[in-house]
């Protein structure tokens, strides 16, 4: 049996599983799709989205990429940000980081990594700005650390300042943008009380007149 193979046995034990647990599962998945949530993610395959917050197939909406990013430019994110607070009506956006990000070490590093390093710029600017402030914290794993959770801040920005969401607040939409950080030592969330719900609290360059 090959490795491929032992996924689709594993599929089958997932979908019997929840088949036993509630036998409409399945059609009830299917007839529509409902989410409170959007989570915006690293790519990371130890950060899973619904297991670490316990929540089943169909109940929050995922995008993932390196190190988390929202640029105004990735029209994937971009689309996906769309459907999630046009369509599916989310309430809650959610940007998560995890320390121990590869992305965030490899934006740290001065090193050469290839065609990586164009989309790990947006965490370089991040880390030029508050250099003063990630440079004053003792060990390089503490500054990382630091940078991970001040690129979490800054991608909360990000989403506060695209039309989608500005759009939505001014029509009356209830919408707020969270940014939590996962360890992968616990396997715990941290919220960064970041939180974001108003245009009110957008600085005026970025604000958009609906």
């Amino acid at each position: 049996m090959s490795k491929l193979d032992g996924l689709f046995e594993k599929n089958r034990e997932w979908a019997k599983r929840l088949h036993s647990s509630d036998p409409n599962f399945f059609q009830k998945l299917a007839d529509q799709q409902n989410p409170e949530y959007l989570w915006i993610g690293c790519s990371d395959s130890r950060v899973p989205a619904n297991q670490i917050v316990g929540l089943l197939p169909g109940e929050i909406f995922v995008h993932r990429n390196v190190a988390n990013i929202v640029v105004h430019t990735d029209f994937n994110c971009l689309a996906v940000l769309q459907y999630a607070v046009e369509i599916l009506r989310v309430k809650h956006v959610i940007v998560v980081g995890h320390y121990g990000c590869g992305g965030i070490r490899a934006a740290y590093e001065d090193t050469d990594h290839g065609l990586i390093d164009n989309w790990l710029r947006n965490i370089k600017d991040i880390q030029y700005r508050h250099r003063a402030r990630i440079e004053a914290i003792d060990g390089e794993e503490a500054r990382m650390d630091l940078l991970c959770e001040l690129n979490v801040m800054t991608q909360v920005s990000h989403v506060c300042h695209t039309t989608i969401v500005q759009n939505a607040w001014a029509c009356g939409q209830e919408l707020a943008v969270h940014g939590w950080v996962y360890s992968l030592q616990d396997g715990l969330l941290k919220d960064l009380e970041c939180t974001m719900d108003q245009a009110g609290q957008i600085p005026d360059a970025y604000r958009v007149i609906c």
